[in-house]
Order: C-alpha cells, then sequence, then structure tokens
C-alpha cells in the first residue's frame, strides 16, 4: 500500500517520519487536522483545502477506496495526505479504485505510518504551521535544506486563492422538476453538493467566476444571490467584498457559506482574523440565537469574523447581528441583516460529507426569495 521512506517536516523543526503514501516527490503547504471520521474523498476534492497538507485525525484511511459519485469537485486539492494506517484493500461497492491509486493518478503527494495523533497534538498547540511532505529522491535532501523549502513558501496568511479554484465560466445546474427560482452562485471555490442542494428545491443555478461584475449578475435576472465556500484569506478579497455590498444594495436576497460568511460579515463591516488551527470536522455544535437550536455541522475553515454571540451592529444596509456561534469556542458562526434578507454561516449546510442537521438554511433561503 505504501512506498519508500518519507518525512513530513514542520516549519517549526518537527519532523515526522513514515512511508510514501499517494505519489512520491515534494509538497508544500500549510498543516492542518480534520477529524472527520469518514468523507475523506469529500474532504480531499474541497477546493477549500487548496494549498493545505490535510492530517485524518481517523486513524484508518481509505477503507471504502474511491467512487465517482462522491467528488465536491473536478479534481483532488489539497497539497498532501497525512494518515495513520491506510486500509490494505477498498471494500465497497461503490468503489471504482483506492485512494492510493487516485492520490497517484492526480499526483499527490502523501504520507503514512505515522504518529497522527502526536502531530495533531502539536498542530493543536502550536498551531497551522507550514509543512511539507518529501519521499523517494525528494527526501535524499538534508533535513536542513528541508526545513529551508518548507519556511521559504508563502504563508496562508494573506494567501489570494480564490480565483484558483474558480470557474472560467459560468455554467447551468438546472433544477429537479418545475423551476420556482434563479439563484446567481458566486464562485469562490463551490462544492458540487451545493448547487445540488438548490436544484431539489427548484432552483435553476448560474455558476460564474469570482471575478464576476455586478452588471453581469444583474443580466442572469435572478432572485437571489449565493456566495459559496473557498480557500485563501478573506482579508485579501476586497473585490469581493465590493461586489457584495452592490448586492446588498440592489435588495437582492443573499444567502453565504464559509468564505461566503466572511465576505458578507467584511461587506457589513466586520474584521477578520486567521485561527489558530481552524475548524475542520463534521461534529461541530452550532447555536442559532434566534431559535436557540443546536445543530453539528461540517466545517472547514482557519479564518473567522470577530464579534460575539447575540451582537448587534450598524450597517449601511441596515442593522445586522451576529447569529450564530460555536458551542465549543463561541467563534462566530453566522451573520445576518436583522431585516432577514442577507444571512450566512460558517458551516456547510450542504453536507458532504457530513450531518444533515443545517440543510433547513437552503430552505430558508427559498423562503426569503419567495417573501421578494
Amino acid at each position: 500500500m505504501t512506498g519508500q521512506s518519507a518525512m513530513m517536516v514542520l516549519e517549526d523543526g518537527r519532523v515526522f517520519r513514515g512511508s510514501s503514501f499517494g505519489a512520491e516527490g515534494q509538497t508544500l503547504g500549510e498543516a492542518v487536522f480534520c477529524t472527520a471520521m469518514t468523507g475523506y474523498q469529500e474532504t480531499l476534492t474541497d477546493p477549500s483545502y487548496h494549498r493545505q497538507i490535510v492530517v485524518a485525525t481517523a486513524p484508518q484511511i481509505g477503507n471504502t477506496g474511491w467512487n465517482d459519485e462522491d467528488d465536491e469537485s473536478k479534481q483532488i486539492w489539497v497539497a498532501g495526505y497525512a494518515v495513520r494506517d491506510p486500509a490494505r484493500r477498498a471494500s465497497n461497492w461503490r468503489a471504482t479504485t483506492t485512494l492510493q491509486d487516485e492520490l497517484v493518478r492526480q499526483d499527490v503527494v502523501g504520507i503514512a505510518g505515522i504518529d497522527t495523533r502526536a502531530l495533531v497534538r502539536h498542530l493543536r498547540t502550536r498551531g497551522s504551521m507550514k509543512a511539507g511532505i518529501f519521499s523517494g529522491a525528494a527526501a535524499d535532501a538534508s533535513v536542513e535544506e528541508l526545513l529551508a523549502r518548507v519556511t521559504g513558501q508563502p504563508s496562508m496568511l494573506g494567501a489570494d486563492l480564490a480565483e484558483e479554484v474558480s470557474t472560467d465560466r459560468l455554467y447551468t445546474i438546472e433544477p429537479t422538476g418545475d423551476a420556482r427560482f434563479t439563484v446567481v452562485a458566486v464562485d469562490l471555490g463551490i462544492k458540487t453538493n451545493t448547487p445540488r442542494m438548490f436544484a431539489e428545491r427548484g432552483m435553476r443555478v448560474h455558476v460564474v467566476p469570482s471575478n464576476v461584475t455586478l452588471d453581469q449578475i444583474k443580466e442572469l435576472n435572478p432572485d437571489g444571490v449565493f456566495l459559496s465556500n473557498g480557500p485563501g484569506d478573506p482579508a485579501t478579497q476586497d473585490d469581493a467584498v465590493a461586489l457584495t455590498k452592490g448586492i446588498l444594495g440592489e435588495g437582492l436576497p443573499l444567502f453565504g457559506i464559509c468564505f461566503g460568511n466572511q465576505i458578507l460579515g467584511r461587506a457589513l463591516g466586520l474584521r477578520t482574523y486567521k485561527m489558530k488551527f481552524g475548524h475542520r470536522g463534521i461534529n461541530v455544535p452550532v447555536v442559532d440565537h434566534q431559535t436557540g437550536q443546536v445543530s453539528i455541522t461540517a466545517q472547514n475553515h482557519g479564518f473567522a469574523l470577530e464579534g460575539e454571540a447575540g451582537q448587534r451592529f450598524d450597517t449601511l444596509f441596515g442593522a445586522a447581528e451576529v447569529s450564530h456561534t460555536c458551542a465549543n469556542d463561541g467563534t462566530v458562526e453566522g451573520v445576518r441583516l436583522v431585516d432577514g434578507r442577507a444571512f450566512s454561516v460558517q458551516y456547510h449546510p450542504e453536507a458532504a460529507a457530513g450531518p444533515h442537521d443545517a440543510a433547513y438554511l437552503f430552505d430558508r433561503f427559498a423562503g426569503l426569495m419567495e417573501g421578494a
């Protein structure tokens, strides 16, 4: 299952030695960990993980192989993959290949056989950091040389990545059954299941590039606009923030997820910051302060909005509030205009992979457009 010896080198000098997993060679990225016990295919193909080396906390990975149905985009986006114990064989009726073979096919460098529990404890203590995985000939260099390559890479703080993962042309997902609404989805790193969730509710979805203009959106005559998830530092997204202000100025119903939550928050005047190690998993509890309801959610973010539970503040578009927070640590998990015409959440209600507690938010968006 695994090949030659491999090393994972962290920017603080910590080294983990194991075996190559997937393609052999060198990869650089930000080391982060994901606590999901399942859904590795969705994780690896999530554009929000662009330029990140994902450490799986689940001890055995690859049991269900790889299939042709669960990809969340057209490719694997993670920079690298670190696991404890790769499954020796794939066992699932939907599998078309193994995880190992797919990593090789897409030239994704990984490492196996390391103490992922120790690595995750280190990242929780020190925070997410620059890292590299080196195997085959790439691992022949000295640790000092490999560490220099790791520390010399760009930081995730200040990284402008949305355009790198966005579509370069408009495409349309037709609704299931009769069309009730037309939604323009701004692709900042959108996941496949999101337009599918819209389509199931009778929405025709025009997915547009991240550099779309307000006039181009208006030409599509939408009933509402959606801001997707995506990678990188939201502080770099001045154009997306300006676009969002334009959408709010037009009075169009607006819904955002994850990166889209941070963009809406910035448009409403909030600031963002880089979290110590972020939220990445499928069991994160979130409180909706409007209803008191707690949802178990799927999350993947290393940045967040500043704010506190129930905080109200004035904006150019009327009163707004922090609508959701994380029950674990109080992180802002949603904002909204008090009049209801714009709202967003930091987590993933499309739940790919993850729980379905928050799927009602798609119905809330439909109701908002119906009322408009």
